[in-house]
């Protein structure tokens, strides 16, 4: 056990540890925090969406509160048809497929056009707008402006087992759950071949092309992949909330995204994955008690930890991190 520890680097110690606490807080704490917390798990995934778009190639997307509106409102439509009623399942991934497709569209024209950074940045901010007036405007499926609400599930494995997610605990470990075997995905994915492919691109997209890649499908399946896991985050958000609404698609929603990655280091997954869960519970506690001046004081750390840090807060640990194992090695050698 020890030489298999010994194996493990750093950072994947510290991620163990981080879904490590999160699996023992329900034997520690109880009430609002138990319900809330799932929702930042959910943000964090969201953050995780941006980093590997941004972190991976370094283009930056407003669409990602869209494709968290669409997975919300996919699994609340399903969950309240009501020849739908028990496929919360399909609701999760029509979630998922349909903000796949809308990313791989609208990527696919983008990436093969050949846009500059700066116009898919305005292509995906007007996706997030035409989302938004679509939840608005189709009030007979979406319910307009006074939005959508949506029933707790239970997940159903035929006449086996019937796991219900009407209580905070169990509701809690099923996102837990998910959010974790997602951000796996995403780890392994980032590590692979094709993680390293869209690193190149980043760094050199000419040299990559160079070497035969179609840089462009690489860059159009990441941002469905940075798609699909938005959409996934915002279909089990749906049924945490209880409650959809267009505000979910607003481009101020995505500019928070953007604000929780750049805090948290967008070259992090780790590092993304926290700045949603704790810069999210920060802003609401800070909206809680100063409500005139929250987004002030989130503005003011954002400057502060990008002046600060330049890898964001995951940077400046790394950098710490490392700085000490240095010291302690001259220690070593130099008693």
């Amino acid at each position: 056990m020890q030489n298999v520890l010994t194996k493990i680097s750093g950072e994947a110690k510290f991620e163990l540890l981080i879904f490590l606490a999160l699996a023992l807080i329900p034997l520690v704490f109880s009430g609002y925090i138990l319900f809330i917390l799932p929702q930042y798990m959910l943000f964090g995934l969201l953050a995780v969406s941006l980093s590997i778009l941004w972190g991976l190639t370094g283009i930056i997307s407003f669409g990602q509160a869209g494709f968290f509106a669409i997975g919300a409102y996919a699994i609340g439509i399903v969950v309240k048809s009501t020849f739908l009623m028990n496929s919360a399942i399909l609701g999760i991934l029509l979630g998922i497929i349909v903000s796949a497709v809308i990313a791989g569209v609208v990527g696919y024209f983008l990436f093969s056009a050949k846009v500059k950074a700066t116009y898919f940045v305005l292509a995906t901010l007007a996706l997030s707008i035409i989302i938004e007036q679509l939840a608005k405007s189709q009030k007979e499926i979406t319910g307009g402006w006074n939005g959508l609400f949506v029933d707790r599930i239970s997940i159903s494995f035929g006449n086996l087992l019937e796991y219900s997610l009407f209580n905070d605990i169990p509701m809690y470990y099923f996102t837990l759950l998910l959010t974790t075997i997602a951000y796996a995905l995403i780890k392994f994915l980032t590590t692979s071949n094709f993680g390293k492919i869209l690193r190149g691109i980043r760094e050199n997209e000419d040299r990559i092309l160079a070497l035969g890649y179609n840089t462009s499908i690489y860059k159009t399946l990441i941002f469905c992949v940075s798609g699909a896991l938005a959409g996934f985050a915002g279909s089990i958000y749906g049924t945490h909330a209880g409650f959809v609404d267009p505000s979910l698609a607003r481009v101020l929603f995505s500019t928070e995204v953007i604000v929780w990655v750049a805090i948290g280091g967008r070259n992090s997954i780790i590092g993304s994955f926290l700045g949603g869960i704790l810069v999210a519970s920060l802003a609401n506690y800070l909206n809680s008690i100063t409500p005139e001046y929250w987004q002030l004081i989130i503005g003011i750390v954002f400057i502060a930890v990008v002046i600060l840090f330049k890898g964001g807060l995951a940077g400046g640990l790394e950098e710490i991190y490392h700085r000490l194992k240095s010291k302690n090695y001259v220690s070593a050698r130099n008693p």
